[in-house]
């Protein structure tokens, strides 16, 4: 009698193992899935109840999209192997420079408008994304992921610092009004003693604005606080292996957390408040507004993300020892598109694998697609738990700051590690790739209006440095180098992309 042999990746575990091996990738992958909607949330200037509501539409979608690209729907969409969704990074630039110009809900709705557009297009566009590979070969991969990282770093500093540099100072208003009211009674005077017909003397402050310091920017006691999580995070790094390695930011959260109530920092008000059960609707925040700039700017990400993910399935495949076609790649891309028309229509973000959980199946062995079938249900049952929810934003900024920190210093560092294996001694151009493209990501970084005299329109391109990175890299690269690069390239780029 015939047996039929199953492949690994296709292997039902016994259940009480799915779920252990489902609640890991959940627990590596799970500060980074809310790390989005806290700064995107906060961006928007949106109440902690909203913020909470996209944590909860974060997790919730995160589940969906796992459970469609691991499970498969149809042919079309799910490339079947153990892939693990989750918010890209690479999205957030685009978005808090929208929230910078519409803060608000009506900044919410503006932003899922560009994210349901992005998401039909990616859809539409998944196919021929194998033929752009050759344009995204590790020396472009590579500084977008670094700048990615880099301008990530803005925001732990902000967190840690207690908010965006900003908020440092505010001004001194009664000093102000009384330093103009005195350079008015100079005015006057000197206007007073002025010739007729000659023109009256200008009104001049006698010296610059001045200027209150906040006394919760750098606080010290919020920095130590931020500086023991790190602390927390470097030693279990240092003296742990395997599992607890891989959670070391989570854990590090927790102990900040715990630092934190001890000392009086940390309450749990909100999260009493909230509902135990709750369904994640769409459009929480009202239906959604349509900007064609807005659009296509999220769907070049999307195309950036897309790229990403395409070296990630073949990473796994090589990994996993299961031979992919065309049609099923395809089927995976379609899915990153699928996620993000999901995500915008429940009021959250682009989504794309993790590669963190791609690196944990080569750690683990454990090959079975339906461990992250049962990691998708826990995400699913986690988003419709507001207290979960809730909890997770009543986390103080300062103690994500040490995190921040970590998660996306190691974004940066993995983009670093891709150019390691870039040619640069005996191809001098992808020097210059390197040099300018980071150059224009940092653009945005140091000069924040640079681009207040271009059309409205253009600002939340051009306020992105991830995106002017892109452009500028893969434009760079096909001046210097051609259309070179393929799949070996990208399954090298994306095995070494684990902390992305």
């Amino acid at each position: 009698m015939a047996t039929t042999t199953v492949h690994p990746v296709d292997e039902v575990l016994p259940v009480p193992r799915l779920a252990a091996l489902g609640l890991q990738h959940v627990l590596v992958m799970y500060a980074g899935a809310v790390a989005v909607p806290l700064i995107v949330g906060r961006a928007l200037k949106l109440t902690p109840e909203q913020v909470a509501l996209l944590i909860s539409a974060d997790l919730f979608c995160c589940g969906l999209v796992t459970l469609i690209q691991s499970l498969g729907m149809s042919r079309w969409f799910g490339i079947k192997l153990p892939v693990m969704m989750g918010v890209t990074f690479a999205s957030v630039g685009p978005m808090v420079a929208m929230a910078n110009q519409v803060p608000g809900p009506d900044g919410a709705r503006a932003i899922f408008g560009a994210i349901i557009g992005a998401g039909i297009l990616s859809i539409l566009i998944a196919p021929v994304m194998g033929r752009l590979l050759r344009y995204f070969p590790p020396v472009v991969t590579g500084t977008i992921i670094a700048v990615i990282g880099i301008s990530l770093m803005r925001v732990g500093i902000g967190w840690a610092m207690g908010g965006p540099a900003p908020l440092a100072q505010s001004v001194d208003v009664p000093k102000l009004v009384a330093m103009v009211d005195g350079a008015k009674a100079t005015a006057a005077a000197a206007a007073a003693s002025v010739a007729p017909g000659a023109s009256a003397p200008v009104m001049k402050l006698p010296g610059p604005i001045p200027m209150l310091d906040n006394l919760n920017y750098g606080a010290l006691d919020n920095m130590a606080i931020a500086a023991f999580v790190l602390v927390v995070i470097l030693l279990i790094t240092r003296y742990s292996r395997g599992f607890l390695a891989n959670i070391s930011v989570l854990l590090g959260i927790v102990a900040g957390c715990v630092l934190a109530v001890a000392l009086g920092k940390m309450g749990f008000d909100k999260v009493g408040k909230a509902h135990w059960f709750d369904v994640v609707t769409p459009f929480a925040f009202g239906v959604p507004t349509f900007d064609i700039v807005m659009v296509l700017t999220m769907t070049l990400v999307m195309i950036v993300v897309m790229i990403e993910s395409l070296g990630m399935f073949l990473a796994l495949s090589d990994i996993t020892g299961k031979p992919i076609d065309q049609t099923e790649l395809s089927a995976g891309l379609r899915t990153d598109g699928l996620g993000t028309l999901i995500g915008g229509l429940f009021n959250t973000f682009p989504y794309t694998s993790f590669s963190q959980n791609v690196g944990l199946v080569g750690v683990t062995g454990v090959r079975s697609r339906w461990v992250c079938v049962s990691a998708g249900i826990i995400m699913v049952v986690l988003g419709m738990l507001p207290k979960m929810a809730a909890l997770v934003e009543s986390v103080p900024q300062f103690v994500l700051g040490g995190a921040g920190l970590v998660m996306f210093g190691m974004v940066a560092a993995t983009g670093i590690r891709i150019l390691a294996n870039v040619d640069f001694k005996n191809n001098r151009h992808n020097l210059y790739i390197v040099a300018i493209a980071i150059g224009a990501g940092m653009i945005p970084l140091v000069a924040p209006r640079w681009s207040q005299q271009m059309p409205h329109a253009l600002h939340p391109l051009l306020e992105s440095g991830i995106l002017l990175t892109a452009v500028a890299a893969v434009a760079l690269n096909l001046y210097f180098n051609g259309s070179k690069g393929g799949a070996a390239d990208a399954i090298e780029a994306a095995k070494l992309a684990e902390a992305h």
